[in-house]
C-alpha cells in the first residue's frame, strides 16, 4: 500500500514505525515544530523526529485552508491515509483524496470518549475497560464507522501513562491489520446511545480536593499522571502525586495518617510516587526522607 501518515505525539510513533516496516509511506504530516524546553526553541514533534530517523519526507502545514495544501496532499496519490492524534480537523477534500479514504486510531471504545483526551477521561471516570477502535474517518468528531474494535481492562493501579503506552502498541498492531485487510473489513456504524466526550484536560482540574471520596481522588491522581499531574499543597510547596492506591483507613480530609497515606472525605489513598518542585519523581519512602509532612495537607 502507498500510505500517508498523519500524527504528532508519542502515541502515534509505534503506528508509524509498524506501517513503515510494511508499506510505502509517501509522506508524513505532523504539527509544525513548537517552542519547548527552557530555551523555548522550536522542537519537532515526536512523529517528525521518528519519521526523519526513518528517512521519510515530513510536511508541516499549519492547516488545510490553502487549496494548494489540499492539492499537494491529493497529488501524493495515496491508497490510504492513517491519522493518529494529528491535531487538525481534516476537510472533506482531504478525507476523500486517498483512494480508500482515511483511517484513524482512536484510544477508546467508541462512541464512548470521543474527542481529545480519551485515555485520561477513562481512568478518571473509573471505567473498567477501554480499548482501540480503527475508524473510517468522516467530517464529524470521531463519528465515523468502526472497522476494528478491541477492548482491554484498566488495572486498579494503572495510570494514564501506563495505559497510553499499552494502547499505543495495541493500536500499532491493529492498524497494520486494518490496512492489510481493508478490502475485507466491514464498517460498523457507531450507535447513537452511549456517546460521551473526552474534553481536553484543563490544568485547573489538577488540584486535589481532599473532601472528595478516596475513589475519586485516586482516579484523579492516576488519570492525570504523568501530565499535568494532580497536586496538593504541602507546607507551601506544590507536590505532584503520580501514583496511588486505595487504603483501608479514615480521618479528617487531608489528614496525614501514616507515610503518604492521606485521608479523604470518605476513605483514604496511599500515594506511592510523588514529585517535589524541581525534583525527579520519587517513591514515597524516598520522598519522605527529605520532606517532613505536616499533620494535614491542602
Amino acid at each position: 500500500m502507498r500510505l500517508i501518515f498523519m500524527g504528532t505525539p508519542d502515541f502515534s510513533v509505534p503506528a508509524l514505525r509498524a506501517l513503515a516496516a510494511r508499506h510505502q509511506i509517501a509522506a508524513v504530516y505532523s504539527q509544525p515544530p513548537r517552542p519547548a524546553g527552557r530555551g523555548k526553541k522550536d522542537r519537532p514533534s515526536p512523529v517528525q523526529l521518528a519519521a526523519e530517523a526513518l528517512g521519510l519526507k515530513v510536511r508541516n502545514p499549519v492547516n488545510f485552508r490553502d487549496p494548494a495544501e489540499v492539492a499537494a496532499f491529493a497529488a501524493l496519490q495515496a491508497d490510504v491515509a492513517v491519522v493518529v492524534a494529528y491535531g487538525l480537523l481534516l476537510p472533506k477534500a482531504v478525507l476523500e483524496a486517498p483512494r480508500k479514504g482515511c483511517l484513524n486510531i482512536h484510544a477508546s471504545l467508541l462512541p464512548r470518549w470521543r474527542g481529545a483526551a480519551p485515555i485520561h477521561r477513562a481512568v478518571m471516570a473509573g471505567d473498567a475497560e477501554t480499548g482501540i477502535c480503527i475508524m473510517q474517518m468522516d467530517e464529524g468528531l470521531d463519528t465515523g464507522p468502526v472497522l476494528l474494535r478491541r477492548a482491554t481492562p484498566i488495572g486498579p493501579e494503572e495510570t494514564t501513562g501506563d495505559l497510553h503506552d499499552r494502547l499505543a502498541e495495541m493500536g500499532a498492531g491493529m492498524i497494520v491489520e486494518a490496512v492489510g485487510g481493508i478490502d475485507h473489513l466491514h464498517p460498523d456504524a457507531q450507535p447513537g446511545d452511549g456517546v460521551t466526550y473526552a474534553r481536553k484536560i484543563d490544568k485547573a482540574e489538577a488540584r486535589i480536593d481532599w473532601t472528595r471520596p478516596a475513589t475519586e481522588v485516586d482516579r484523579q491522581i492516576r488519570g492525570l499522571s504523568p501530565f499535568p499531574g494532580a497536586w496538593c499543597d504541602v507546607a507551601g510547596e506544590r507536590v505532584k502525586l503520580l501514583r496511588s492506591r486505595l487504603a483501608e483507613a479514615s480521618g479528617a480530609p487531608g489528614e496525614v495518617l501514616h507515610g503518604l497515606t492521606i485521608a479523604c472525605g470518605e476513605g483514604a489513598v496511599e500515594v506511592t510516587l510523588a514529585q517535589r518542585e524541581g525534583k525527579r519523581p520519587m517513591a514515597a519512602d524516598e520522598l519522605l526522607r527529605g520532606l517532613t509532612l505536616p499533620g494535614r495537607i491542602g
